[in-house]
């Protein structure tokens, strides 16, 4: 295990490179320009800009350059925000986005992990068929119909929650369902077949013949091996929540690292996007290693 996990810290670096490489070309011939957007600048003003920010330079030489900034820590300064670095904008991002992520996630492992193991319990029943339907909405509303649906319910007919905006634990709770809805309902999918898959095994069935009562073979025995998918799920799922859903943070007004990237990206704010694509990366690389762990822990029979 502790090979492993060595080999994988070593790829990490190597996984980065063709991240970062693959995403600073795509930027660099996609059409426009960070200054496009502004009125006309006059040659010298343009100039000195470019060279301020090294894009007169070789695209060969602004790509190296910025290995070696990445290599450093340093992911730039911001085009668009010209007295923060993209480093200090990622940090005042990530908090918002990390609270938002942690709770639709959490929300998708509590209610979602609960529901689907209720539902193979009772399969073939109105508990199983009410939640399965409801999981099947859950995954086929998109969050950009959903979001204004719980606006125009919570927020101005009943007037309970704010619109938008960001403070309080009131703030929280639309975005929250939002953005964890989706992730909610396939991790109740995900439970209940895990769950159905385990829950006529053999080990199983003797634990049930040992006279153990129904809640303890069900959470003692069954669960741990029923769960394994709903783990390798959670792994990339958490990484894009708790980076921030694009859509989601767009639609509350919510200040995290998705209405930056949005932002950027109309802006052409090349140094910004790199940056967000980069951590956005190193996250998701740190999460399947942490639910590769995970699997080993949980399923003896997987060896690394």
């Amino acid at each position: 295990m502790l090979r492993y996990l060595v080999g994988r810290l070593l790829g990490l670096p190597s996984v980065l490179l063709v991240i970062v490489t693959a995403s600073f070309f795509i930027m660099r011939v996609a059409p426009g320009g960070p200054f496009d957007m502004e009125r006309a600048l006059p040659t010298e003003v343009r100039t000195n800009i470019e060279a301020k920010y090294h894009l007169d330079e070789s695209l060969v030489r602004q790509y190296l350059r910025y290995l070696g900034d990445v290599a450093r820590g340093d992911l730039g300064p911001s085009f668009r925000y010209p007295d923060r670095t993209v480093t200090e904008l990622i940090g005042l991002g990530f908090p918002v986005s990390l609270t938002l992520g942690a709770c639709a996630i959490g929300l998708a492992v509590v209610v979602g992990g609960t529901a689907g193991v209720l539902a193979a319990i009772r399969r073939n029943r109105l508990v199983d068929y009410l939640t399965m339907s409801l999981a099947l909405g859950g995954v086929s509303i998109p969050n950009f119909v959903l979001g204004p649906f719980l606006i125009l319910v919570f927020a101005l007919q009943l007037g309970w929650l704010p619109v938008a905006g960001w403070g309080t634990w009131r703030h929280l709770v639309l975005p929250s369902v939002t953005l964890g809805l989706f992730y909610t309902a396939y991790v109740a999918r995900l439970a209940r077949a895990g769950m159905l898959e385990v829950i006529f095994q053999d080990f199983v069935r003797t634990a049930r013949a040992k006279g153990l009562r129904e809640a303890v073979v069900v959470g003692r025995h069954a669960l741990p091996s029923a769960v394994l998918p709903v783990v390798s799920y959670l792994g990339p799922a958490a990484a894009g929540a708790l980076t921030g859903s694009v859509v989601v943070e767009t639609i509350f007004g919510i200040p995290g690292i998705g209405r930056y990237f949005v932002t950027s990206a109309l802006n052409r704010d090349y140094t910004m996007v790199l940056g967000t694509v980069v951590f956005y990366s190193l996250l998701l690389v740190v999460f399947n290693l942490i639910v590769d762990c995970l699997y080993a822990y949980l399923d003896p029979r997987v060896t690394y």
